[in-house]
């Protein structure tokens, strides 16, 4: 299987060999002999599919560790929904594309590529991560539904296009006062008609003082796959909220009540029993909106080996771009000491932070701990199954690899 772990050898690296997870992976959907290029075409071969039918496509941390900004081919792909002919890292042919902005405006408009070029272009570098990544972990403590990501879901990208504000401004829309919350549309539409079409809210302050209207990805045209020609972006939020293929724009009184975001994207806003279930609603949960702060070790990573001595580590932090990160540490006694690895600060709050240290290590089997700090005290828990949910969202448990050390 080139470029693949089986289903089986997944699970047993991600020590989810228990028969209770094993049952919840979607295994109809699971396609672990199915190479990415031939799903995507430019697509590295050596990405983990999770899922043939709405696409759920991991990056290897192997892969992921050797780019700062994260390219195209191996950048992680998840859809809810498809749209027709974008199965391609190319651009879609966006000659007579628009979208419409409407709901609580006193005027809508339609609004067209052509404009959005003519106007200001900024670049924002970010990281892109699906809610779900991180999955893998909380079924260690009970059964979760949806693909096992692991570590991978995950991305540093740069997107480019208008800022939502200034094109607000621009089109005079005459905001009513009690809009409150942003809805983005995408063109896809359900597999089913009887389906909820795939839709998002975000709050509107976030929305005008973050999101970008973007055209590019890592200074190119928006590739079909990840939602060319026009994006909604916003820096600091879970992939899920960036609307792909955006087609309408709806100012609203509150959150729309379309079941993928009341019922599905959200986590309980109290801690809950690991197996348990919940039932969703706007007054138990959170949409998974703001990242949640977490770290990923990118070398060692687990499994793998490296001579004794002084041992290079490295890795990335990021969080919601609220507040800057002050500390990554480490630990090799299970979290009863730590120290602190070196940060680069990136220039966008909104991106990852590469971290090193340089560990003296001995002969014998390491597990190494990584954990991120900001300046509002936020960090990683050591257990991250307190944050455990059915579905599996937003894991921020402090990340950890095992690996040998040999003489």
């Amino acid at each position: 299987m080139k470029g693949h772990l089986s289903r089986r050898r997944f699970l047993e690296t991600t020590a989810l060999g228990s028969a209770a997870a094993l049952a919840e992976w979607p295994t109809g959907l699971w396609a672990a002999e199915t190479d990415a290029a031939k799903l995507i075409a430019g697509k590295d071969a050596r990405l983990m599919v999770h899922n043939t039918k709405t696409l759920e496509i991991e990056t290897p941390l192997s892969l992921l560790r050797e780019h700062r900004l994260t390219p195209k081919n191996i950048l992680f792909v998840r859809d809810n929904q498809e749209l027709p002919g974008t199965r391609t890292l190319k651009p879609l042919d966006d000659a007579d594309w628009q979208f419409e902005i409407a709901g609580l405006v006193e005027n809508p408009r339609t609004v067209t590529l052509d404009k959005l070029r003519d106007m200001e272009q900024i670049e924002v570098e970010m990281v892109l991560q699906c809610s779900g990544n991180g999955r893998a972990n909380f079924a260690r403590a009970a059964a979760v539904k949806g693909s096992p990501w692991s570590e991978g879901a995950v991305a540093n990208v740069r997107f480019g296009g208008v800022r939502l504000k200034g094109l607000f401004d621009s089109l005079e829309l005459g905001l009513a006062p009690d809009a409150h919350y942003l809805t983005a549309e995408g063109k896809e539409g359900p597999p089913k008609p009887a389906d909820a079409d795939f839709e998002h809210s975000l709050p509107l302050d976030d929305a005008l003082s973050r999101s970008i209207v973007a055209l590019t990805l890592n200074g190119e045209p928006i590739p079909a796959a990840h939602g060319g020609p026009v994006r909604l972006v916003t820096p600091g939020y879970y992939g899920t909220m960036h609307v792909k293929w955006l087609s309408r724009l709806r100012l609203e009184t509150r959150e729309t009540y379309n079941h993928h975001q009341r019922r599905r994207y959200r986590t309980p806003r109290t801690p809950i029993e690991p197996g348990s279930n919940f039932n969703y609603d706007f007054d138990n949960s959170d949409a998974n909106w703001r990242m949640r702060i977490k770290s990923t070790i990118f070398s060692p990573l687990d499994g793998e080996s490296v001579a004794a001595g002084d041992v290079a580590v490295r890795g990335v932090a990021f969080n919601d771009g609220e507040v800057k990160i002050d500390a990554v540490e480490l630990s090799l006694d299970d979290g009863r000491s730590w120290r602190r690895a070196q940060i680069e600060r990136p220039e966008s709050p909104y991106a990852w932070y590469p971290w090193t240290a340089t560990l003296t290590l001995k002969k014998g089997k390491q597990r190494l701990l990584a954990r991120a700090v900001d300046a509002l005290g936020r960090t990683q828990p050591l257990d991250g199954a307190v944050g455990w949910n059915p579905a599996g969202y937003a894991w921020n448990g402090v990340h950890s690899v095992e690996f040998q050390v040999i003489g």
